[in-house]
């Protein structure tokens, strides 16, 4: 196991709105619980944390900077000294400088969870991979939304992520839960 300090723990998008139309019904209620957690477990230890936070280049996104949707929910907010960086893409490594900042703090591993799971939080977790980094997906502190398939029959939030989680372990990353991965690293 790695050492916990070269884990570093990476929210991504954690954000208000995320809760308004047209997102729609999601699965995982126990996600922001969960989420919560594994921040207080990395704060109190003061392992790595690199927030990500969804900036949308389009105007009517509930995403976008100008939109109160924009900030982190509560709970999820950057504590003072924490980093918290910007992307408008899929994938935090993208347009961003996140690939340099773990690299400079000597992370080898890095532990996701957030929104979506099948959208930023795979993609992110697609891009670590082929990057080398060993890459943990948090499946119980993610969720996904019902997604409309190309005939719009709607593909239930819990299919989405079951696949997706699926697809992730099968080739990209380790797929655990907040309290294996909690247990696993205050033991290391």
């Amino acid at each position: 196991m790695t050492e916990p300090n070269r884990i570093a723990l990476i929210p991504i998008d954690v954000q208000r709105g995320f809760d308004y139309p047209p997102w729609g019904r999601r699965n995982n209620p126990a996600m922001e619980a969960n989420g919560q957690r594994l921040l207080a477990a990395w704060r109190e230890h003061g392992w790595p944390l690199i927030h990500v936070r969804h900036d949308s280049i389009h105007a009517g996104s509930t995403l976008h900077p100008s939109h109160p949707g924009n900030a982190f929910r509560p709970g999820f907010e950057p504590q003072p000294g924490e980093t918290a960086i910007g992307k408008s893409v899929n994938a935090a490594f993208i347009g961003t400088d996140l690939d340099l900042r773990l690299r400079r703090l000597g992370i080898d591993t890095i532990a996701l969870f957030g929104i979506s799971t099948d959208m930023c939080v795979s993609t992110t977790a697609r891009v670590a991979s082929n990057l080398g980094y060993r890459t943990i997906v948090v499946a119980d502190a993610c969720f996904c939304f019902d997604l409309a398939d190309a005939d719009g029959s709607v593909i239930p939030a819990e299919a989405v992520s079951r696949a997706h989680l699926a697809t992730l372990r099968a080739e990209f990353a380790e797929v655990i839960d907040s309290d294996a991965l909690i247990a696993r690293i205050a033991c290391a």
